[in-house]
């Protein structure tokens, strides 16, 4: 047989830590956030009303109303890098609290939207419940144990 002709070895499906998945999630679920507030920008009317000093439904635009957005967003952020310090159990917790309320943050904010927004808002409820099922899921090890390996 012919070098050209050879099989291939199968590609290799290398496991993948909890923690990086979890870590992954919210990083897309960010950009989609990001995406959609930056395409929202475009929307009609978006900016006269912002140099109006109004913030869509939230009403006038305070230095309240700004801190909470602002902490809103940050808690998905800093989950990226907590996914990776965090020990298992404050981890999991965490995953699944968070995921749970950012899901039901994107299902109350979708209502009336444009299309962009709810195609985007689908895919971080999705990316959302996916954290929380990653983190539900979370390996366990062996009672006893004290290795690397989790039980599969």
């Amino acid at each position: 047989m012919s070098p050209k002709k050879m099989a291939r070895p199968a590609l290799e499906n290398v496991p993948v830590p909890v923690k990086l998945k979890l870590a992954a999630l919210w990083t897309s679920l960010m950009f989609c956030y990001v995406y959609g507030d930056y395409f929202g920008l475009f929307q009609p009317g978006h900016l006269q009303s912002m140099l109006q000093g109004r913030m869509g439904p939230l009403g006038p635009t305070t230095q309240g109303v700004l801190l909470g957005t602002a902490a809103l967003m940050a808690v998905p952020s800093l989950m990226i890098f907590l996914s990776l310090a965090l020990g298992p159990t404050v981890n999991r917790a965490l995953n699944i609290v968070l995921g749970l309320l950012y899901a039901g943050v994107m299902l109350v904010s979708m209502p009336g939207a444009w299309v962009f927004y709810l195609f985007l808002g689908a895919i971080e409820v999705v990316l959302s419940l996916l954290i929380v099922w990653q983190a539900a899921r979370w390996p366990r090890r062996a009672p006893g144990s004290q290795g690397d390996r989790p039980l599969a």
